[in-house]
């Protein structure tokens, strides 16, 4: 399947698009990006040159993905979600040799209007609620709110909310799958995988 390019949107030269990916008007994508299979870029969407971006992965409208930021397979940002990528930025002061690296794992959920600060790690299917801030790495399956942002719960790998507790031990079914998550020792893990 071939890459979809809206005309207005811009792919510079040397920039890696996978099969079936879409990008939708006013893109721009610069030229050492690396995107993977069946990805989606809404309208207004700026990926910058040392960026990685996995497959299956959906960046809605606004959202620009700066240097220094990679997202693993069927990772989810939702509109206007952003990325920072030095953590004291000064106008007067050149910091690119600064960058700071942040990752968001597998089939983690970014959601609108949410700020993840630079130098950070989403766990895989962790969940970040809209308008959050995220200033500190996020356990796997988290669920994420608030100025900072704050755990107040876990998530399932579909998207559903599950009923374990923020620490200790639990096990909990996933209400839309039913499949099997275990909490120890403040960690959760799926028992499918």
């Amino acid at each position: 399947m071939p890459v979809t390019v809206h005309p207005t949107a811009i792919v510079d030269p040397g920039a890696t698009i996978g099969d079936g990916s879409r990008v939708w008007h006013w893109v721009h994508i610069c030229a050492g990006a690396r995107i993977g299979r069946g990805c989606s870029f809404g309208q207004n969407v700026y990926v910058g040159n040392k960026v990685i971006i996995g497959n299956n992965v959906k960046i809605q409208n606004n959202v620009s993905v700066y240097d220094n930021v990679t997202l693993e397979d069927d990772v989810f940002c939702g509109p206007s979600a952003v990325f920072t990528n030095v953590y004291n930025p000064r106008s007067a002061v050149s910091r690119k040799d600064e960058y700071r690296d942040t990752l968001i794992k597998r089939g983690a959920t970014l959601g609108a209007n949410c700020t993840v600060v630079c130098g950070v790690t989403v766990g895989e299917y962790a969940f970040v609620a809209a308008g959050a801030v995220v200033n500190r790495d996020v356990k796997p399956f988290a669920l994420i709110a608030g100025v900072p942002g704050r755990q107040i719960g876990w998530m399932s790998r579909n998207g559903a909310r599950l009923a374990l507790p923020l620490s200790g031990d639990g096990v909990a079914k996933c209400p839309a799958t039913g499949e099997s998550y275990v909490l120890q020792a403040g960690n959760c893990t799926c028992a499918a995988t």
